[in-house]
């Protein structure tokens, strides 16, 4: 207690410059990942952009203390710019607006005679959801200037935009506060009790003590990690301008060494090397490590033996693996939450009794009051359920989908982070996919589906850059800093609300100024297209109307499995084998970093076993090292992308 009451809060002239920084950094990751396009910045969970940025403001801050003491920002000043720099990387990426802007538009400019989806969803699109009038058909001027760029004399249309936003800006904000309310829930459990490591929250804390004597960037071993990846990515930058000068190549494809069956039946495994990778997951437990990798090769031996026994082998609808794998691994889910509930019980009847005035129990230092944020996140909850239903999903089906993406998917994401480490959160299932292998999909309805096509687009699909692990990261933070949390709310919700105008201009600016058929194509004739594509047939009623009882069982299965997983961890503390490892062996997540999980367990396992904890510390300042050096060139090529008119390196993170 003696520690809360010394906790210190943070100024107005740190919100006032993460005001500022938040607006730069919504404009350099839209501009990195929607025009340059090769180096996605913005949409890890740990953002290149954010630590790149602070790496340098640590070494200015470092200037001040030594030239102008006065001026100079304190801890919690500099993790006050941090966190506002988080939330607004994740939601100018991934996490909101490369989804939400193209997702309102697509299907206007997409729709066409040949696919007749004027006809097939726009009547059950309301007007008030989109910037296009549903009834006047496809290719309207307000997406063909999106999509083809203005002429000179022509200006955006913002009064078509303007209720649209709206709309889906309230409905981002009430889910965004129920994810506000869930981390502070979350929080005593997560890093009191079970004190899980948090990674993401050490490079960080480590960089505002750096400048001290014994501090990181004191350290040798910190400087030769930098200096690797930066040197590797100097040389790739400059190879793409002159080609005369050599590159090192990151990645490859195994699949082309496959290419005998039942081998050639392997799902698509690249292999990237990302230096950032293997520096994080080195402070990662050997044990999860291990589960992590081997677990993502059980799913392609499961693979060959499928092919061996002739299975007829479909794809998971809108995601990279097989569908009895993603069924495995929906069940695996669900064991995992109720698993997670089962160990928080003896402190959620705690704070149970603290709502309902039964006990007391101090939350004067949490983010928010329990109470308030037990009833936030019902009516956060309610609210979303009752805005999907007056967009047009049925009701009892907006309750289920809300149900399994705000307290599943974003739950197992968000232990993903806080416990493994993973520097992207990806699912490998939808809750329309659950639905669809137990009942036909074509008998949700039309404008469910044609909502949902939009919805999922911009929620539940794509899990990069959720916000609930940002929110958790920083409450960590602040332990570190000894920092008061209840201070976050105005810090956490400036820079949302900052974000949010700053980060919508943008992505409206950008593509009615260059053409989103000139920028990214995930965003714009990706991601927001895949949920029509795969809901037409339904909507149509010319499919959608069979179930395959066979996922039904694989989803029992993947059950079944984690449930033995749990048991075995439970009881013996040597058990090698994660049930985490095992929800997250299917996703993109592992198919992209499999390979830097193997190298960091192949280093890390005999250092361990060899040297002990004391060799463990002394090559941490090496692999941190390696993060913001692969970070922070990441950075600099962006801007020199920008300045200069060149094209910069790809980065391992696609």
């Amino acid at each position: 207690m003696r520690r809360d009451s010394n906790r210190s809060g943070t100024s107005f002239r740190a919100i006032f410059l993460g005001i500022i920084f938040v607006v730069a950094v919504c404009f350099v990751v839209s501009y990195a990942e929607l025009v340059i396009r090769y180096i996605q910045i913005g949409f890890l969970q740990f953002p290149p952009v954010v630590i790149g940025i602070f790496f340098f403001l640590v070494l200015g801050n470092g200037l001040l203390q030594k030239f102008l003491k006065r001026f100079q920002f304190s801890h919690q000043e500099m993790m006050t710019i941090y966190c506002m720099m988080l939330v607004a990387s994740m939601i100018s990426s991934r996490g909101l607006m490369e989804k939400l802007i193209p997702a309102l538009i697509a299907v206007n400019y997409y729709a066409n005679e040949a696919n007749a989806w004027s006809e097939i969803f726009f009547p059950h699109i309301k007007p008030w959801l989109v910037p296009f009038d549903p009834g006047k058909g496809e290719m309207q001027k307000v997406s063909m200037g999106f999509y083809e760029k203005m002429e000179e004399w022509q200006s955006i249309p913002w009064d078509k935009w303007a209720v649209p936003l709206f709309v889906w800006g309230g409905l981002v904000i009430i889910v965004f506060f129920g994810f506000m309310c869930l981390a502070s829930l979350l929080r005593r459990q997560w890093v009191d009790n079970e004190k899980l490591s948090f990674p993401f929250a050490q490079l960080p804390l480590e960089f505002v003590n750096g400048t001290n004597p014994d501090g990181l960037f004191r350290n040798r071993l910190t400087w030769i990690g930098f200096a690797i990846p930066a040197i590797i990515f100097t040389l790739n930058g400059i190879h793409g301008i002159i080609p005369a000068v050599p590159g090192v190549s990151l990645s490859t494809t195994l699949n082309r060494y496959f290419t005998e069956k039942p081998f050639n039946s392997i799902a698509y495994t690249p292999l990237y090397f990302s230096f950032a990778a293997v520096g994080f997951f080195y402070l990662l437990p050997t044990q999860l490590l291990f589960s992590l990798w081997i677990f993502f090769w059980l799913t392609r031996v499961q693979d060959v033996i499928a092919a061996i026994f002739s299975m007829r082998i479909s794809t998971m609808p809108l995601y990279p693996t097989h569908s009895f794998i993603g069924y495995q691994i929906a069940g695996a889910y669900m064991v995992l939450v109720f698993y997670l509930l089962y160990v928080s019980l003896p402190y959620l009847k705690k704070v149970f009794g603290s709502v309902f005035r039964r006990e007391k129990l101090d939350d004067s230092n949490e983010l928010m009051p329990y109470s308030m944020a037990f009833w936030g996140l019902i009516i956060s909850f309610v609210l979303t359920i009752a805005w999907c239903y007056m967009a047009g999903i049925t009701l009892w089906f907006a309750a289920f989908e809300v149900l399994i993406y705000m307290f599943f998917v974003a739950i197992v994401m968000a232990r993903s982070t806080a416990e493994g480490g993973l520097l992207m959160t990806e699912t490998s299932f939808r809750p329309v996919d659950l639905y669809s292998m137990v009942l036909p999909k074509v008998t949700l309805g039309g404008s469910t589906l044609t909502v949902l096509s939009m919805f999922d687009a911009v929620f539940t699909r794509d899990q990069r850059g959720l916000i609930l692990t940002g929110f958790l990261d920083s409450l960590k933070i602040t332990d570190g800093v000894n920092m008061k949390r209840r201070s976050l709310l105005l810090i956490l919700t400036t820079g949302i609300l900052v974000a949010l105008i700053s980060a919508g201009v943008i992505h409206l600016w950008l593509p009615y100024n260059r053409g989103a058929l000139n920028m990214y194509s995930y965003a714009y004739w990706g991601n927001p297209l895949w949920g029509f594509l795969d809901n037409a047939a339904a909507v149509e009623r010319s499919g959608g109307q069979f179930v395959d009882w066979s996922m039904f069982g694989f989803f029992t299965l993947g059950i079944v499995i984690t449930i033995g997983l749990v048991v075995m961890r439970t009881l013996f503390w040597w058990w090698p084998f994660h049930p985490l490892g095992y929800a997250l062996s299917a996703s993109w997540t592992m198919i992209v970093f499999w390979f830097p999980v193997f190298v960091a367990w192949g280093i890390k396992y005999p250092l361990m076993r060899y040297g002990g904890l004391k060799q463990y510390q002394k090559f941490r300042p090496f692999f941190l090292g390696m993060v913001f050096g692969e970070f922070g060139i990441a950075v600099l090529w962006t801007i020199v992308s920008w300045a200069a008119g060149i094209p910069a390196p790809s980065f391992p993170w696609p």
